[in-house]
């Protein structure tokens, strides 16, 4: 099941606020926590964080905290003293910024307190391999990436797919950062850019890099990294759908009821053919073969163009297509919707047999 999650940072918030923010965040489905016990101060910061912690584990988050080996050395700890953070912040993981040895990170797989041992995917080494040389309860490890807040520091798509894949391979269940648009505040100061771990997302909306992240297929759960994402972007994460891929499109005005049947009540996936001109969902065309599609708004496709074929073409008629690039209509394609410009380039990432759907 993929899952969604919200960042704490109690330093910059009351505990009252918090409180809303993870109700607010908990009814809309989601249900892991991030913050980051590298950035607290003193004890008052220490004492909300474990009070919004219990608060929201009895809510039924996961909570993972970012630390480093100085953490446990400035409490008077070793990796051996995990179950510390259990008992008194209330958390389900331990997210290593920066890890041991490898050997350190297996023993602490197999601590009796079952915490869950999150590595950063981010690096790009072969630091997970070296971890699993030593044996450890694979169950109890589990990865995710960084976020950026300085602009132009985010990984790129390259790195972030090798990094992801590494993990993937080992079947390790991961994570990402996506970045709210409307949230200021990150583990150290106030953030004007956003906390994302891709940087092409930085300005998109965040349910858009929830999709691109999940269509990856290397992304299980996506946690927004920067505090408080407004209401209206909790509420459309909420409502995404975690399984199949959704364009956001806008609709003629000009098309048909049966259109709007095929366009958003019926199933498509790419044929496994595929073209670099059009994504084709045939099946319509079986279903509908009967079905009446006068000809309508029938100009030159653009890419992002959403497509039924009409009357005009006998064979193809009721096919539904996706324009990848320019080019010109012979009349038979009527234009029944477009996708939504920040999601068209998540176009190119359609693959062969993938599923999709298109949501208003």
């Amino acid at each position: 099941m993929r899952r969604l999650g919200i960042s704490l940072y109690p330093q910059h918030s009351t505990l009252d606020e918090m409180k809303h923010y993870v109700q607010l965040a908990h009814d809309n489905g989601f249900d892991r926590i991030f913050t980051c016990l590298m950035s607290i101060n003193n004890d008052h910061e220490r004492k909300k964080l474990q009070q919004i912690n219990e608060f929201a584990q009895q809510l039924g988050f996961a909570i993972s905290a970012d630390i480093a080996p100085n953490v446990f050395a400035e409490l008077g700890l070793t990796y051996k003293d995990i179950a510390y953070f259990k008992e008194h912040y209330h958390l389900a993981a331990l997210r290593l910024d920066m890890g041991f040895s490898g050997q350190e990170e297996a023993f602490m797989s197999l601590d009796t307190s079952n915490l869950k041992i999150e590595l950063n995917i981010s690096n790009g080494t072969k630091y997970v391999d070296n971890i699993l040389s030593y044996q450890p309860n694979k169950d109890n490890i589990i990865g995710c990436h960084n976020f950026y807040p300085r602009r132009f520091t985010g990984l790129s798509r390259q790195h972030f797919l090798a990094t992801s894949k590494q993990f993937k391979a080992h079947h390790i269940r991961t994570a990402a950062m996506i970045s709210s648009q409307h949230a200021k505040y990150g583990p150290w100061e106030e953030t004007e850019h956003g906390l994302p771990t891709l940087e092409e997302h930085r300005h998109l909306p965040v349910t858009v890099q929830v999709k691109d992240l999940w269509h990856t297929g290397l992304i299980d759960d996506c946690i927004i990294g920067n505090m408080f994402a407004s209401e209206e972007e909790l509420r459309a994460l909420g409502q995404l759908n975690r399984q199949k891929l959704e364009l956001k499109v806008v609709q003629s005005a000009e098309s048909s009821i049966l259109e709007e049947t095929v366009l958003f009540k019926e199933p498509h996936f790419n044929r496994g053919d595929v073209s670099e001109y059009v994504i084709r969902s045939t099946q319509s065309r079986v279903k509908y073969k009967q079905g009446d599609f006068p000809a309508h708004d029938t100009y030159s496709l653009k890419l992002g163009d959403v497509t039924i074929d009409n009357n005009l073409d006998v064979r193809y008629k009721g096919e539904l297509q996706i324009a990848l690039k320019d080019m010109p209509n012979a009349g038979s394609s009527n234009v029944v919707a477009r996708v939504v410009e920040e999601e068209q380039f998540l176009l190119a990432h359609i693959q062969p047999w993938a599923s999709f759907g298109f949501t208003k």
